[in-house]
């Protein structure tokens, strides 16, 4: 490689959620930004979450009070900057007084401590005590407060046992996890940044203070060279392994890998309010509406080893979940009531927890300098407090580069993001009107998706026809192209389960790839 040879300041390893953010914020500084994936963008961790903004109302019983202030913080900021993709959601707590439970929470020992008689139970009281900080410690100024309600009266009481008489009732916020981590990314590219998908970093050494990396190109296998003034290592799951093995570190932190797995299942209940259960073994379980015509259950907490194998749902935890909601559901569901099954592995930070639902869910990050040029580890995180995590690398980043401008992305409207968080109902019919053959459903899902691009994704269509090929539920030859040409999809996977979750509905997904594949194909003859 040529001494001359352009030198950029950040190499992000890692297309995920705290990647990409990493790389807009970075890139919106006024640095030169270089991001590789050796995948496709958020295809681990950052598309099998539970898809919630939210503070962690659990997360206050191991006193983890700064995580959560942030976290409860960075809702109604993210909220503002991405209503289409975010919206507000009410949860529904339901309470029995006689419930008891297992728990190794310091809040837990503390009560059996100095209140034996209340071992193994969440008094009202507490329960009370927990929602009134979540109320209070972010400062609320878009989602309502707590209430309790009367479950022998209410809609929310119809799907579950008579049993359950009162519930208290909070607000957090839903997410499009995946398309998140596209935003982010379109953003970046928009501020000057290059993300290169499919590229896979295969070694980092450092020559006079400059990192030298060699990426490979996972399709056709091509390698190439590049400089870089830093590495950041936002490698999720296989931050370890990008430390010791690409990047040859020294460095003995350590992550926990836990994988959470989720089950879909048709719809339970016919409100738009999500369910908070508690489970006997202290464990929460959520329930919650999903895609229209379906319910999202999870998640479980179980340790996961070993990287090569992929994440996937065990019948274990599948009967899990089933037993744990059934506890509360009037009508019980079975295995025949699951339509997909999903499951994630979460990166924490190896504090010594005694267990995978003690780990702390809050960031570490760390900077080293042993190999001879300066890298930034990024351990644990949440999706809610990806932005601030991104701040904070950029704070270390400043350590070892000059970082001109401060932060900027408070409030900043991602793509499509740019009009107000109620303003989703105007826009469908706005759609609507300029194009009359859509339906409800199907403007809904666009604007769900695209915002105020929509209109681009459309272009100047009159007809259906003239958005092209149809692939079955809404999906058409205009939408693809765009998502191939804008969004980094290559494949029908991309498009059905991270750019969309249309792999739920009745799409023809083969004839999909060969669309895919052929426009590939025809692209890189012209080029």
């Amino acid at each position: 490689m040529s001494e001359n040879a352009q030198i950029c300041d950040l190499l992000v390893i890692g297309g995920g959620i705290n990647g990409c953010g990493i790389a807009r914020d970075a890139a919106g500084r006024g640095l030169s930004v270089t991001l590789a994936e050796m995948s496709d963008l958020a295809s681990a961790t950052s598309s099998a979450s539970t898809k919630l903004f939210h503070g962690g109302l659990r997360y206050l019983e191991y006193f983890e009070f700064r995580l959560v202030r942030e976290a409860l913080i960075e809702r109604e900021t993210l909220l503002r900057a991405m209503p289409h993709i975010s919206w507000p959601m009410r949860f529904v707590l339901p309470y029995q007084k006689d419930m008891r439970f297992e728990s190794d929470t310091p809040t837990s020992k503390l009560l059996s401590l100095f209140m034996p008689w209340m071992k193994g139970r969440r008094p009202a009281w507490l329960i009370r005590l927990g929602l009134l900080m979540y109320d209070t410690l972010g400062g609320r100024q878009i989602l309502p407060g707590t209430k309790t309600l009367d479950l022998k009266h209410g809609p929310e009481g119809a799907p579950l046992k008579p049993l359950f008489a009162k519930a208290y009732e909070y607000s957090d916020c839903w997410v499009e996890d995946s398309r998140l981590v596209v935003l982010n990314a379109r953003d970046a590219v928009a501020r000057g940044a290059k993300i290169l998908p499919r590229t896979k970093v295969v070694s980092a050494r450092s020559e006079g203070g400059i990192w030298t990396v060699t990426l490979k190109d996972v399709e056709t296998g091509d390698t190439h060279e590049m400089r870089a003034r830093m590495v950041v290592n936002a490698g999720g799951p296989w931050v370890g392994q990008i430390l010791r093995q690409q990047i040859g570190s020294n460095s003995t932190d350590n992550i926990r890998l836990v994988r959470g797995s989720h089950i879909i299942t048709k719809r339970l209940f016919d409100h738009d309010k999500c369910y908070f259960f508690q489970g006997t073994d202290g464990r929460i379980m959520f329930a919650i509406p999903y895609e229209t015509d379906f319910t999202l259950i999870g998640t479980t907490d179980n340790e996961h080893s070993d990287l090569s194998q992929n994440p996937v749902c065990t019948p274990e935890e599948k009967r899990y979940m089933i037993e744990f909601v059934n506890a509360y559901l009037k009508e019980p569901i079975r295995d025949e009531d699951i339509v997909w099954t999903y499951s994630g592995v979460r990166p924490l930070y190896d504090d010594g927890a005694s267990s995978a639902t003690a780990a702390t869910r809050d960031y570490t990050l760390k900077i080293d300098d042993s190999a001879g040029a300066p890298a930034l580890h990024i351990f644990g995180g949440k999706i809610t407090t990806y932005r601030r995590l991104a701040e904070s690398a950029l704070e270390k980043i400043g350590t070892r580069l000059t970082v001109a401008q401060g932060p900027w992305t408070a409030g900043v409207a991602m793509p499509g993001g740019d009009f107000p968080v109620d303003g989703v109902e105007p826009l469908i019919t706005d759609l609507r009107h300029i194009y009359p053959f859509l339906d409800d459903r199907w403007a809904r899902r666009l604007i769900r998706a695209y915002g105020t691009e929509a209109r681009d994704v459309l272009g100047a269509a009159k007809t259906i026809e003239d958005l092209g090929q149809d692939f079955g539920a809404t999906l058409t030859a205009a939408e693809v192209n765009w998502l191939m040409d804008r969004e980094f999809a290559r494949t029908a996977e991309d498009v059905l389960w991270r750019r969309s979750k249309l792999g739920l509905r009745s799409v023809e997904a083969s004839a999909l790839e060969t669309y895919m594949t052929e426009r590939r194909a025809h692209a890189k003859d012209i080029a």
